[in-house]
């Protein structure tokens, strides 16, 4: 076998002479190799590196750039690290190529169908294909003129493929279109005259941009108000489909990361959102603009404001006719009441004068009876006293005066002292007769009613009820009060005239109480105890004092009227308590109406306003009372 001679295989370093080894030292520790393997962009370059593809200037260089990139990012925030990255380049001068004019749709332009782009697309490109246009190149002389010739076809041929890739698209061409020439000035006055001149192109060239399609028109002078509130509606709910691709600072397709993206996207939308708010803003002023200058709009605000001026003085009227039509029947009432006062006054004025008449006439017949009866009064042989002349005088009416008067005229003495004593006999205010007692033949005593004598007539006592109650009228009815004193003789309820009032007004209301008699009066106006039948009575006392009863009330006697004398020899007959007189009664009614149900201590108050009555037969009275009108009017 043939050996190798291992120097052909073996190479030393320059620094080893003939291969004898080299010993190094040095002072420094042992290092641990690290387990760490390349990743990312130093994997990368590692690999260029094993390729030999790499330099190391661009392994600087990069190194470099990578260090300066994360120096920025610890030093900047997020956000900052991307606001200078991924912009779009503006201001290279670049002019954007009419896509519309490249396909020979410059006519039409965003009015273009699909159809039609499609169409001559397949003209232009038939028309400007490289290999159509070979014969122009036949036409240059040098080569450079060829070649340039040659690059312009080709150039305007991607220029053709390229528009018609973005109008193809509907949404590259929404954005292309929004980027179009588009004149945006908007018209701001006008003569009433020119406003659908100048305002109608305005609405036609912003109604491309509208989503709901067809626009409606501005119309004319002769369109409806319906036709025009429908137009103003559809503008002031216009909603746009332009897009502002030109407000966009950032390409995506360049963004580092998803981060980055998403980040661009945000300050995208942004923008946008910026850009449509001024357009929708651009948009209202056009439309308030033409709202405010639109001659029918004017007119339609004029018929309104006079129809509202108008139903405003409507209104008017009517209130000022429905105050005339007040006014006046205030007036009429007026009138009819001063007519009704007037007729009132009148009648009262007639009333009195009649009155008056009447009493004068009464005066004349009195002083003719005084003339008549006066040689009578002046004999007292006839019995006949100026008392009773002044009893009939004050008692009889004008008509019986003058009955009497007749009758009495032209007769004798002796006839005319008959006559005024019949007169003074029968009349029924006559003051009650004297009665003395004269013993009969059997030793009975007995009544004898003897004619009173002029001197002897007093007026009728009042009693201590009576006076009370007066007292109160008074008191409840104070001056002022309409027929005061009549109101007092119903509220008082025995009978009492209003000259007997008047007169007891005057004396015995200002009478001074007997300081003797206060004891008595205080025993009287107390409350009867209740009396109590004592079990150990017996029969005997009870008919006892049953039996003197009638002995000590059969010694009285009754006067008659004709002055005829009447004795009593029989028992008495016993007077029932429940039994209740006509004054009574009366006196229970106005009690009844001056004491209400809230007054206090009502019923006592009520008995003693009623003479001779309790507390609990006021009460029995009153139930009986109102039982008898309810069945009354029941039957009614």
């Amino acid at each position: 076998m043939e050996t190798l001679n291992p120097q052909l295989f073996l190479t030393y370093s320059p620094e080893l002479p003939n291969g004898d080894p080299l010993y190094v030292s040095s002072n420094c520790l042992p290092i641990k190799s690290s387990n760490l393997e390349p990743a990312g962009h130093s994997f990368h370059s590692a690999a260029l590196l094993l390729a030999g593809i790499s330099n190391e200037d661009e392994s600087e260089a990069d190194s470099q750039s990578v260090s300066s990139d994360d120096r920025a990012q610890d030093s900047t925030p997020f956000a900052d690290s991307y606001s200078t990255k991924g912009k779009k380049k503006s201001g290279s001068g670049d002019q954007q190529q009419d896509h519309y004019a490249l396909l020979g749709l410059g006519h039409l332009r965003f009015l273009a169908t699909e159809d039609q782009i499609r169409k001559s697309y397949r003209e232009m490109a038939l028309k400007h294909h490289p290999d159509k246009q070979a014969a122009l190149l036949l036409g240059e002389l040098t080569e450079d003129a060829k070649q340039k010739k040659k690059d312009e076809i080709e150039t305007h041929f991607k220029a053709i493929q390229e528009a018609y890739e973005v109008l193809i698209d509907p949404v590259k061409r929404r954005i292309y279109d929004s980027t179009d020439e588009f004149d945006d000035d908007i018209p701001t006055d006008c003569a009433p005259k020119d406003f659908f001149k100048v305002f109608g192109p305005a609405f036609m060239r912003n109604g491309r941009w509208s989503v709901n399609q067809p626009i409606p028109s501005l119309g004319d002078d002769s369109s409806s108000i319906a036709e025009v509130d429908k137009f103003y509606d559809f503008w002031y709910t216009f909603k746009s489909w332009r897009e502002f691709p030109h407000a966009d600072e950032y390409d995506l397709e360049q963004a580092e990361s998803r981060e980055h993206k998403r980040w661009m996207e945000r300050q995208n939308a942004k923008l946008q959102e910026k850009a449509r708010k001024v357009e929708y803003a651009r948009v209202r002023t056009l439309v308030d603009n033409a709202y405010r200058r639109d001659p029918r709009i004017i007119k339609r605000k004029e018929m309104e404001k006079a129809e509202k001026q108008r139903k405003k003085e409507a209104k008017y009227l009517a209130k000022k006719l429905q105050e005339e039509v007040a006014a006046r029947a205030a007036e009429e009432e007026k009138r009819k009441k001063e007519e009704a006062e007037k007729l009132a006054a009148e009648a009262a004025l007639n009333q009195k004068r009649l009155k008056e008449k009447e009493k004068k006439l009464l005066r004349k017949e009195k002083t003719r009876l005084r003339s008549l009866a006066g040689v009578v009064v002046s004999n007292k042989d006839f019995g006949v006293s100026e008392s009773d002349v002044e009893m009939i005088c004050g008692s009889f009416e004008m008509e019986q005066l003058r009955e009497l008067c007749d009758k009495v005229d032209g007769k004798e003495s002796e006839e005319v002292a008959r006559l005024l004593r019949t007169a003074a006999n029968k009349n029924p205010e006559r003051p009650q007769e004297n009665g003395t007692q004269k013993p009969d033949s059997k030793g009975k005593t007995q009544q004898v009613t003897l004619p009173l004598s002029g001197s002897e007539k007093k007026e009728k006592p009042w009693s201590r009820e009576e006076i009370e109650m007066l007292r109160k009228g008074v008191q409840k009815y104070p001056k002022g009060t309409s027929r005061r004193w009549e109101v007092i003789s119903e509220y008082i309820g025995t009978g009492r005239s209003v000259d007997e009032i008047l007169k007891a007004t005057k004396t015995v209301l200002l009478q001074k109480p007997d300081s003797g008699k206060a004891f008595d009066s205080f025993l009287e106006k107390r409350k009867p105890a209740q009396t109590i039948a004592s079990p150990l009575s017996t029969r005997v006392e009870l008919s006892e004092s049953a039996s003197t009863t009638p002995v000590a009330s059969s010694e009285t006697g009754s006067a008659s009227a004709n002055g005829s004398v009447s004795v009593a020899n029989g028992p008495v007959p016993v007077v029932d308590p429940e039994a209740w007189s006509e004054t009574q009664e009366r006196a229970l009614i106005q009690a009844l109406k001056a004491f209400p149900k809230d007054a206090s201590q009502r019923w006592e108050r009520v008995a003693a306003a009623v003479p001779g009555k309790t507390v609990v037969q006021c009460k029995k009275k009153f139930a009986l009372m109102k039982e008898s009108f309810r069945s009354k009017r029941s039957a009614e």
